[in-house]
């Protein structure tokens, strides 16, 4: 009777151990493909990570389309810069060409040559009527005394081989107001719109390059005040006054060097 107590009690134990011994295992591979796991409803946490999944690539293609953006913007603002640095090249290209141009002249000794003289009639007035050398005298501002006008006319033209055109400007403005008929005027005039050309006072320029032929219809300078007058009205912006001067300066004095430049600045006008 005891033997079949303790064989009974065994048989009360080994049956929760065989029973979680038939509990089958599940391998990955054994999960059928349809179905999906963990379970639906399995938690919160599996769905949020799910839901989630198309974030990176929306901000991937958000920061291409800013960078293809800004690309654009690097171009457009390059052509700008391109654009502006060949600008600032032609203006010292140009600025250069007048430097060398003035300092050509100077070497040259144009300045100090002695100007021309009027001729025994007197000067021509713009009419075409001639001036009496008597009333021209009259007309001055001092009585005249080529001595003093020379070194006066000498002190502002060394202002401009010291390239200080403000006080060149100054002295040849002034040189002309107290010596308006005397035998350096018309160069003192030429000079005068010269230093403003060189200043980049263009108005200052045409208006004193103008005055060489309307004051001095007879001077020597008058090609070359008449040629930088067009070059003046072309940096003006003025294509059609400075075309017509080209022409009037070719027509007047043929084979001149000023008639030269000027067939050369016509044929490159637009």
């Amino acid at each position: 009777m005891r033997n079949c107590r303790c064989i009974l009690t065994l048989l009360t134990l080994a049956l929760p151990l065989a029973a979680m011994a038939e509990v089958p295992v599940l391998e990955s591979s054994s999960i059928p493909q349809g179905s999906s796991y963990p379970p639906a409803g399995y938690g919160t946490a599996g769905s949020y990570a799910g839901g989630g999944a198309q974030a990176p690539a929306s901000a991937q293609g958000m920061l291409f389309n800013q960078l293809e953006q800004m690309q654009q913007e690097i171009a457009q603002l390059r052509g700008m810069l391109e654009e502006q640095q060949n600008e600032i090249q032609r203006l010292k290209q140009e600025s250069l060409e007048r430097y060398q141009d003035l300092d050509q002249r100077l070497s040259s000794g144009a300045g100090s040559a002695a100007p021309a003289q009027n001729s025994a009639a007197g000067a021509i007035n713009a009419n075409g009527t001639p001036t009496p050398p008597a009333a021209q005298q009259q007309a001055s501002a001092e009585p005249g005394d080529p001595a003093k006008e020379k070194l006066y006319y000498d002190a502002a033209f060394d202002l401009i081989k010291a390239k200080d055109f403000d006080k060149a400007s100054q002295a040849f403005t002034a040189f002309l107001n107290r010596y308006p008929n005397s035998q350096y005027a018309g160069n003192a005039q030429y000079w005068l719109g010269e230093v403003n050309l060189a200043k980049g006072d263009l108005q200052g320029a045409g208006q004193a390059f103008a005055k060489v032929s309307q004051a001095y219809p007879s001077h020597a300078k008058v090609p070359d005040s008449l040629f930088k007058l067009a070059d003046v009205e072309k940096r003006l912006g003025n294509n059609d006054k400075a075309r017509g001067i080209l022409q009037q300066v070719i027509a007047q004095f043929p084979g001149s060097s000023a008639a030269q430049l000027a067939q050369r600045d016509l044929q490159r006008l637009p």
